[in-house]
């Protein structure tokens, strides 16, 4: 749990729970005997707790309440102390993947509400192939330990079975050799209740942010029956979760309707012929519909989808370590905190970032750029934005082969994640800072040199000149001057 303010986590502040799974003796003995060991008693005995502020027979969410019922059911003080202590737990819940922690900020009260999440303990299988989580264990028992319990956990073949040489065959009757269906008939009734019953499940399985996403019941209900050649492959998008994600991503991302959405999903190309969705082909067409009204952007919604899958998406949110934070370019200031500024680099796709830069409208040649560098280079979102933020943070040119180098060359890095983005700028920043500095020191130099060279330079002799005018010459000096050089003459 990454609290910056510890005032932002006390006893005050609301919680609620969300659980999606139910507990069996399997998890409860991993919880005890192999959970435990790694962050222990109290951790797990707080994992506990929330797994049962939802009914034992409900799924989804439980009733919002204070946080000080925490520190009661710990005995722990609501003091500082204390606080630190709970947020320890949290983070080594959140750690091992036993949680996963959000706080929302709600306008009408001004204040903190904390979402927590509780996930299922991995099976002994999945347990030990995890590695790190492995190793963890091993630290805190032993290795021999570590054996003797995951040997624990396997009943062994018995000894005439397993001595003997055996050939098996799978002789398990299939679905459709038992059960036939009458797929001719088309229950409109039986349909309808199936579509409802997809949207309560998205509720519950959705995070609470995202109610604004397209459902698959919008979908199917916008998508014509007799001449739509691709009914068939959006009507199995009801069990593909993922893709359903994918196509609100594009949704989000161009600032579609749902009546665009439903008509691109129509077209020719938009789904492969086993009936995958093909996003590359989506994202054209979304993006060509996009650059040919891109001034409806005004009036619609810029957040991003929040994708509750463990392992992250294209399209998940994902938090910012402090320590790759990057400064807030003038432009920002007065509109958003540091955080909340890398949270919408790391997040937000380059359309939205793009349209922060410009308030008005984009200019062609921007989007001509960056739409290049998105479908032709396949950079990552987030790795276009830190591109835009180098760009406004450091007063560059807007150039098309400036920017385009800039982008080729992480290409060729392999530059993939926000992280590496930000090393990436931060050298480029640093080798051009040491370039300038040299350059600075060597016109320091050759000007002292310059000044010492003149310095030690001889000082100017006058030279005598002579004029037209002359004295006049007296007779008896002429005289003297005449027996002078006689006397020189005759010697």
């Amino acid at each position: 749990m990454k609290i910056l303010n510890i005032l932002h986590f006390t006893e005050n502040h609301r919680f609620y729970i969300y659980r999606d799974f139910s507990m069996s003796l399997m998890d409860t003995y991993m919880l005890n005997n192999i959970y435990q060991p790694m962050i222990g008693l109290s951790a797990i005995s707080l994992y506990q707790f929330l797994y049962q502020q939802v009914p034992p027979d409900r799924l989804g969410y439980s009733d919002v309440e204070q946080q000080r019922k925490l520190f009661l059911f710990l005995g722990i003080e609501p003091s500082e102390r204390g606080r630190k202590f709970l947020i320890d737990q949290f983070s080594k819940l959140e750690a091992i993947g036993l949680l996963q922690s959000y706080r929302k900020y709600i306008l009408d009260s001004d204040d903190y509400v904390y979402e927590y999440k509780c996930l299922p303990a991995l099976s002994p299988k999945e347990f030990f192939k995890n590695q790190h989580l492995t190793l963890l264990l091993r630290d805190k028992i032993g290795k021999h330990t570590v054996i003797s319990l995951r040997d624990s956990f396997k009943e062994k073949l018995p000894a005439e079975i397993s001595t003997e040489e055996i050939y098996s065959e799978n002789i398990s009757v299939p679905f459709y050799e038992l059960f036939q269906l009458n797929t001719q008939v088309v229950d409109d009734e039986l349909e309808q209740a199936e579509l409802e019953v997809g949207v309560s499940l998205q509720v519950i399985h959705d995070d609470v942010d995202s109610n604004d996403e397209i459902s698959y019941a919008d979908l199917i209900s916008r998508t014509p029956r007799s001449n739509s050649v691709n009914r068939p492959y959006i009507e199995n998008l009801k069990y593909e979760p993922e893709q359903l994600k994918a196509i609100n991503y594009v949704i989000k991302k161009f600032h579609l309707t749902l009546e665009e959405i439903s008509s691109l999903l129509n077209e020719d190309g938009v789904f492969s012929s086993d009936g995958s969705l093909v996003i590359d082909e989506l994202q054209k067409k979304a993006n060509s519909n996009y650059r040919q009204d891109k001034k409806r952007e005004d009036n619609r919604e810029r957040f991003l989808s929040k994708s509750t899958e463990n392992e992250r998406a294209p399209y998940e949110e994902k938090i910012v370590d402090t320590a790759y934070f990057l400064d807030v370019p003038e432009r920002f200031n007065g509109q958003c905190d540091i955080q909340q500024y890398n949270m919408m680099l790391c997040n937000a796709p380059y359309t939205h970032v793009l349209k922060s830069v410009f308030p008005g409208s984009i200019p062609d040649r921007i989007l001509d750029i960056f739409d290049k560098i998105d479908m032709n280079y396949k950079l990552n979102e987030e790795v276009i934005n830190v591109l835009i933020h180098y760009l406004l943070s450091h007063h560059l040119d807007w150039n098309k082969n400036f920017i385009d180098s800039i982008a080729a060359d992480m290409l060729g890095k392999q530059v993939k994640s926000f992280e590496q983005a930000v090393k990436y700028i931060r050298n480029k920043t640093e080798v051009k800072e040491k370039l300038e500095a040299n350059k600075t020191n060597k016109n320091y130099k050759n000007r002292t040199y310059s000044s010492r060279n003149y310095q030690n330079q001889k000082p100017k002799i006058p030279i005598m000149t002579y004029s037209d005018q002359q004295d006049a010459v007296s007779t008896e000096e002429l005289e003297k001057l005449k027996k002078l050089a006689a006397e020189w003459d005759g010697k």
